[in-house]
């Protein structure tokens, strides 16, 4: 029997649902209706890759811990690859225009480039390019070879 590939359910608290899945959407992500309803909202990133975004009273049914407050204190970075350089605009300036807010100044390696943004509820989120060489042998060695 074959097995099946690992998959990653990242869960996340959101205050309003609705203008979060409207957000994600102008972004270009999908829902899987199976498992969205009116407390969460299931955001596919690929076949393996889903965010769970949950009603903050729905996330902590999850935790014995307290919420925490995106906005005031950076609890992940959520980091997406893009395919290009241009991808990498493309996707951090629809989340600006969705009402997202820039974070941090864009960097460029040569080799690899990212923008960052906050989410409505002040997620930090990265779009990430790094060309195949570098993937292919590491950005550090790509980086000394480029030199």
């Amino acid at each position: 029997m074959a097995s099946q590939p690992r998959m990653i359910f990242v869960n996340v608290p959101v205050a309003d649902l609705p203008a979060t899945k409207a957000f994600f959407s102008a972004l270009g992500f999908e829902y899987d209706a199976k498992f969205t309803d009116e407390s969460c909202a299931c955001m596919v990133i690929n076949d393996q890759a889903y965010v769970m975004l949950l009603d903050r009273r729905r996330f902590a049914d999850f935790t014995s811990k307290p919420v925490g407050d995106p906005r005031e204190s950076t609890q992940a970075i959520f980091a997406l690859s893009a395919e290009s350089r241009d991808g990498v605009d493309a996707l951090a300036d629809a989340a600006i225009t969705a009402g997202g807010a820039r974070a941090g100044d864009p960097m460029d390696y040569g080799f690899m480039c990212s923008r960052s943004f906050h989410d409505l509820d002040g997620h930090l989120w990265e779009v990430v390019w790094m060309s195949a060489e570098a993937i292919e042998q590491g950005p550090a060695e790509f980086a000394e070879l480029s030199s």
